[in-house]
């Protein structure tokens, strides 16, 4: 009797929970697909399978490579897609359409047939575990023209230069590697490659650069520059981006769920109440330091983080005590919304902020010890942001902040409660955001040793739509920024706790700094990580 083979996550395709509501009217925000300044592209979620591996990769169940299908009449494939096995068939890619006279395949059009293909890569002379034999395909571009994608076929007869199209170069920026999809293990002597995600090398907010959703294959582990590109917004309008009414709309739609420790003691607030049970003001040779006002209004604006002034806890210690705790039902998040990868995404950076960073906790191996007073701080800024669509409002990725870095998450790989609100857990002191519930350490973890993160989903959370205010969105020049957003320095005392015995822990744990305002965290005016 044969034996039953156990179906593949990305045999399945991911949903998200409920079905997207139907957002608020105005703009180009949500209409299926955007102008990039003669390029016309759509954003296309459905594939057909091509050719799949069975090892390697995460969790080592291999890749999927996939062509797009139902593709819209006028519309043309720029690349094939793939995936790692171990989620739910989720991604995208853009398929383009050249607009008015200067249309695809015309002299000088936007898009273009290849002249030829190279192979680049078979897996004919390797012993993977595979469904028949896949081969990798470089487009090869006319005079003027970039190839933006891949082709991948299961037969090593050359494609047809029918199927895909390659974009004339001015509507095209530099790409590079994101994450690693998948490679081969390079046994006997195989040829080997790497398959990675791509994205645009330059990704600020007022960057051009636009993400294909197509792969990257290197071959050999060769680092020289991809031949492939991404694509760009030649126009740079910001016309694709929500307004008001639809960030409110987006944030109720997918607005992170905060579940806090059961142990925790130290919970956020709003900034407001910060200042009004007591923060002060201290200024470099000044022994009276300031209370601040309740808007922040006499915080010093502008300049450098450069040790000149700093906030700290009022001086009596029942304020003390109380400002540590936090008050959660003060509590507010403040947003951030931003243009990403040339408009084509909206990024929704939600800031909460807490008056204190608790202790932290050792981990050696089998023994876990308090540090005292190491890892505490004043002021503690945290982020969670999502990334949506600009050409469905769907959304993508999630960004979590964990202490001075953080992970990029799928949709796919998210839990969901109400809907599509995203769930995060908080860990214990340190407030660093993660999906799951558990453990992580924050070290060594070879050896099990380093700094505990334990989240776990207490009795206590934090809607983050249930209040929240736009404090920045510089697309729309509406937004009135309030004045504690303008003070660029310390939002806590500089100390010194580091005690050599530990100087292989990171050294954020240690409080050394006070921590740097949002606009000073380099993500401000750019991707996350």
């Amino acid at each position: 009797m044969a034996k039953e083979t156990k179906a593949l996550p990305i045999e399945t395709r991911f949903k998200l929970p409920a079905p997207l509501p139907s957002w608020p009217s105005g703009g180009g925000f949500a209409k299926g697909s955007i102008d990039l300044g003669g390029l016309e592209v759509y954003q296309l979620s459905t594939f057909s399978k091509i050719w799949a591996t069975h090892e390697g990769g995460p969790d080592d169940l291999g890749a999927t490579f996939l062509k797009p299908s139902q593709i819209p009449d006028g519309f043309f494939m720029l690349g094939c897609y793939c995936q790692p096995n171990n989620i739910p068939l989720f991604g995208w890619v853009l398929v383009g359409k050249g607009n008015g006279e200067d249309s695809s395949d015309a002299a000088g059009g936007t898009l273009s047939k290849p002249v030829d293909y190279t192979l680049i890569w078979s897996s004919e002379s390797t012993k993977i575990k595979e469904d028949g034999h896949g081969y990798i395909w470089l487009p090869t571009p006319p005079q003027g023209y970039v190839a933006v994608g891949h082709i991948v076929t299961n037969s090593p007869d050359k494609p047809s230069l029918d199927e895909i199209r390659c974009v004339r170069s001015d509507l095209t920026e530099q790409c590079e590697n994101e994450t690693l999809i998948w490679g081969t293990n390079q046994k006997n002597n195989s040829s080997g490659i790497n398959i990675y995600s791509s994205r645009p090398t330059t990704r600020e907010t007022q960057a051009l650069g636009v993400c294909v959703g197509t792969f990257l294959a290197q071959v050999d582990g060769t680092s020289s520059p991809s031949p492939l590109a991404c694509l760009k917004n030649k126009d740079s309008n910001r016309s694709n981006m929500p307004n008001l009414t639809q960030i409110e709309a987006l944030m109720q739609a997918y607005s992170p769920l905060i579940y806090f420790h059961p142990d925790e003691s130290y919970l956020p607030s709003s900034v407001t109440w910060f200042f009004n049970n007591g923060a002060l003001l201290y200024k470099q040779g000044d022994a009276t330091p300031t209370p601040i006002d309740p808007t922040g209004s006499n915080l010093p604006q502008g300049g450098s983080n450069d040790g000149t002034y700093w906030l700290d806890l009022p001086v009596d210690k029942q304020a003390e005590l109380k400002i540590k705790r936090g008050e959660l039902q003060s509590s507010v998040c403040y947003l951030h919304v931003k243009p990403m990868l040339g408009a084509t995404f909206t990024d929704i950076a939600i800031w909460v902020f807490y008056p204190f960073n608790g202790p932290a906790r050792l981990k050696l191996q089998l023994v876990s010890l308090p540090l005292g007073t190491i890892g505490q701080h004043v002021g503690d800024w945290e982020h969670v942001t999502l990334r949506v669509s600009n050409f469905t409002g769907e959304l993508c990725r999630v960004y979590m902040s964990q202490h001075s870095n953080g992970r990029w998450l799928d949709a796919a790989e998210l839990e969901f409660e109400g809907g599509n609100k995203v769930v995060s857990y908080a860990s214990l002191n340190g407030h660093a955001l993660y999906s799951k519930a558990g453990l992580v350490l924050q070290g060594n973890s070879t050896l099990s040793i380093g700094i505990r993160n334990d989240t776990k989903k207490g009795k206590l959370s934090m809607d983050t739509g249930a209040t929240f205010e736009v404090v920045a969105a510089e697309y729309l020049g509406s937004i009135v920024e309030p004045p504690w957003l303008g003070y660029l320095r310390k939002w806590g005392p500089t100390t010194n706790n580091t005690p050599k015995l530990f100087g292989f822990l990171p050294r954020e744990v240690f409080g050394e700094d006070g921590p740097t305002a949002p606009k000073v965290k380099r993500s401000w005016d750019g991707d996350e990580v």
